[in-house]
């Protein structure tokens, strides 16, 4: 069992990097100091969007519309560091005290 949360805990820490790297890739592009002209950065943005889209677009749904302001990221971010802090940890303790 704790090596499954172990598992767990290491995949939401892949999620949160690939998030703030994607937060990071956009700002860039955004201010055009990369452009998706460029082939490896046109690849590394798709496969960043295909990564997180699926996490993103539940959120979208229920957040209401801000414009160009999207705050999915930050919302996925706060429930991965809630599971990853305060839940993972809490059921390792749990398991430990009932198996000990």
């Amino acid at each position: 069992m704790l090596a499954i949360l172990q598992i767990l805990q290491l995949l939401l820490n892949v999620v949160w990097w690939i998030i703030v790297v994607q937060a990071i890739l956009s700002w860039l592009i955004a201010f055009n100091v990369i452009n998706t002209h460029s082939d490896m950065v046109r690849t590394v943005w798709t496969a960043l969007q295909r990564m997180t889209e699926p996490l993103y677009r539940p959120i979208r749904r229920i957040l209401p519309d801000f414009g160009a302001l999207d705050l999915s990221p930050m919302v996925v971010l706060l429930i991965v560091y809630i599971l990853s802090n305060i839940v993972i940890p809490s059921i390792a303790a749990n398991y430990l005290t009932t198996v000990n």
